[in-house]
């Protein structure tokens, strides 16, 4: 019976357990990334009905997927993330569905290369989970259950009309919604000629009953192409252009495009993980990683064994494989090289390498058949290639766990540092210490934390990246330039008039900055796209009084660390309550915290001098400027706003003269 089960009827169980090993572990530790952030929002306060306009000018087909999924789960990350694990599960069981069709006497090889398509390493951004979900994998599914439906179909000669007319209708599913999978269809063509070939000889012969079986799915094709082509240059397509259209390519272009295509999803995919840990290899989440790899790989190759006996060792599909492998590649690469979008790995770009997947597990499963004749051995390198894909699925999910982490760190110190804010206020920043995000991505949660009543109106907040935004959106960083930040259907309508300005250092806490603390030369050190922007900041936009405690969804408030009294200090800096600037001090240091940023310490400097301890004041200010002299300016601007507060000194006057002159302050 586990034989059995092991070997046949255990497929989905041990496809199950790999989608588990592979995506599954840290699946409670990620998150909402990119546009999951403003879909979700939509879906939260304009309602699932709202797509429908929301890509009327984009992708018009992709509404009623949005609408019937976000009508079914609620907006919260751990269900997509649940739902996302099952798609996946579902989408190796539908390659494992084509596969062992079109090559039902090479169950091996069939297996492995629907384990590699399961695991496919190209692509990170599956826990982009409710982006993806909707924009991509739903149609996805449709269409790899077509290629199956039409495998089965020629298996099925009895029941041939009623899979073909259920592989057309899923065909249309899967192709009309985007325009991701529309240069896939020749694979079909091809996989229908490997079954037609194993009665039909003769080429001539095999190439009518091949053309005569796909003819329907041509013409469903050709429609597509006809609409598409309408949408893109008719209709005014909203998102993107067809680039090969005003701008013909040479031949040095393309021949470069398609060895770069061969290369990422043929081979170094398979080896990327490896060299992506080289720097931190002894790293505790690279020795997990191994770990995995090394545990995923015995298991795998005592499983695929089972598997080494059901071939036919007197034809191979090496040559099938391989050819519609290096295919499958170039067609898929199709779609976003016409709009010549690239593509890198390791970012939102290897999206791209969903239309790839089909022929990049073909290509290396045909490579390994072609090269490899001992049977052990390629059962090995099956088991190893199929780890190293768990292993970078994990490499990845760890990736996006950081993020979320650095997301929700964000989101707390913000409703720390501003617990009310006045609507229509515009955020600006440089940037912030987070990858897989974007300023319109974060204008969505700040709207859900400070406007948790939201109904359709103007959006009360936005957030703007000026490094990014400066001569587009954002015309000049001078007073009153008008802001807008869309939100698909809703639209955040603002000025650089009300605007607050906020940094957040890659290893510091986040803060409010303005020229009433002159910050200006505090942190003229720092990019000009941040120091230009501080002149707009208007803190008093924020409500220091306020008892409110913004509600951040799904996002449980950590444990109180240095950032939380930092943050509370600026705070009670701005209400210009020392007292308090001081014991949130005190406290941190009972704790044992310490600044991760040196210019963090200035707001505690500066609330011990206002409070008339000078020589404490005195020693923190030395302590800070040998840890990093880049604050001495902003030291020197700290204590002429001491020297100006002269009724807070006594009888210091004179120390905090000598203070500055030992820092060399300007008068």
């Amino acid at each position: 019976m586990i034989s059995s089960l092991l070997k046949g009827r255990g497929v989905p169980f041990i496809f199950f357990i790999t989608t588990i090993l592979a995506y599954g572990l840290l699946l409670t530790q990620t998150g909402f990334y990119w546009d999951d952030w403003p879909f979700v929002w939509i879906a939260k306060f304009l309602g699932p009905a709202d797509f429908f306009p929301a890509f009327a000018n984009i992708r018009p087909f992709l509404a009623p997927i949005f609408f019937i999924t976000t009508s079914l789960l609620p907006p919260e990350p751990i269900y997509w993330q649940i739902f996302m694990l099952v798609i996946r599960f579902v989408s190796g069981l539908l390659a494992w569905f084509i596969f062992s069709r079109v090559w039902p006497k090479h169950r091996q090889a069939a297996l492995a290369a629907s384990f590699l398509f399961l695991v496919f390493p190209g692509y990170s951004q599956h826990w982009v989970a409710f982006t993806h979900i909707n924009q991509e994998w739903v149609a996805f599914l449709f269409y790899l259950f077509s290629l199956g439906l039409t495998a089965r179909a020629l298996r099925n000669p009895q029941r041939f009309k009623t899979n073909t007319v259920l592989a057309l209708l899923f065909l249309v599913l899967g192709v009309f919604p985007t325009e991701y999978f529309v240069s896939l269809e020749p694979l079909r063509f091809l996989f229908i000629w490997v079954v037609v070939s194993e009665e039909t000889k003769q080429i001539s012969q095999r190439f009518q009953k091949t053309l005569k079986i796909w003819l329907p799915y041509m013409v469903i094709w050709l429609i597509n192409i006809a609409w598409l082509a309408y949408f893109f240059f008719v209709a005014s397509f909203g998102s993107y252009d067809v680039e090969v259209v005003s701008k013909p390519l040479s031949f040095i272009e393309i021949a470069r495009a398609v060895g770069e295509a061969i290369w990422k999803a043929g081979f170094y995919v398979w080896a990327q993980v490896l060299i992506l840990v080289s720097e931190a290899i002894t790293a505790p989440s690279s020795i997990l990683m191994f770990l995995l790899i090394g545990a995923s790989a015995v298991f795998l190759y005592f499983y695929l064994k089972r598997f080494e006996g059901s071939n036919d060792h007197r034809v191979t599909p090496a040559v099938s494989m391989l050819a519609i492998g290096l295919a499958g590649i170039l067609l898929g690469r199709l779609p976003s090289f016409a709009a010549d979008l690239p593509l890198t790995l390791q970012s939102s770009n290897d999206r791209f390498m969903i239309s790839m997947m089909i022929g990049g597990s073909l290509f290396i499963t045909g490579l390994v058949e072609l090269i490899v004749r001992n049977q052990s051995l390629k059962t090995f390198l099956f088991a190893v290639l199929i780890a190293i894909g768990i292993g970078q699925q994990f490499y990845n999910a760890n990736i996006f766990r950081r993020d979320w982490l650095k997301q929700q760190d964000f989101y707390w110190q913000l409703a720390w540092r501003i617990p009310e804010m006045k609507p229509g206020t515009l955020l600006i920043t440089d940037q912030l210490p987070v990858d897989y995000e974007t300023d319109l991505s974060f204008s969505a949660p700040i709207n859900w934390i400070y406007a948790p009543e939201y109904t359709r109106s103007t959006v009360p907040y936005g957030l703007i990246y000026t490094e990014k935004r400066l001569g587009g959106s954002l015309r000049s960083l001078q007073p009153g330039e008008d802001v807008k930040v869309y939100l698909r259907t809703a639209h955040f309508d603002g000025s650089t008039a009300q605007a607050i300005v906020i940094h957040m250092p890659k290893n510091g806490c986040l803060r409010v900055l303005g020229s009433e603390w002159d910050d200006e030369v505090t942190y003229g050190g720092q990019s000009v796209f941040l120091t230009e922007a501080i002149p707009l900041s208007d803190p008093d936009l924020i409500n220091v009084d306020s008892e409110n405690i913004p509600a951040l969804p799904f996002l449980s408030e950590p444990e109180h660390g240095w950032c939380y009294y930092y943050t509370k200090a600026e705070l009670a800096r701005q209400r210009q309550d020392w007292e308090q600037v001081n014991d949130l001090f005190a406290e941190a240091a009972s704790l044992g915290y310490q600044a991760g940023d040196p210019f963090e310490w200035l707001v505690f400097i500066e609330g011990q001098a206002m409070s008339g301890d000078i020589q404490a004041a005195t020693e923190l200010s030395r302590q800070t400027f040998r840890s990093e002299q880049r604050t001495r300016k902003g030291l020197c601007q700290l204590w002429k706003r001491v020297q100006e507060a002269d009724p807070a000194l006594g009888g210091d006057k004179t120390r905090v003269d000598e203070i500055m002159e030992d820092f060399q302050c300007a008068p």
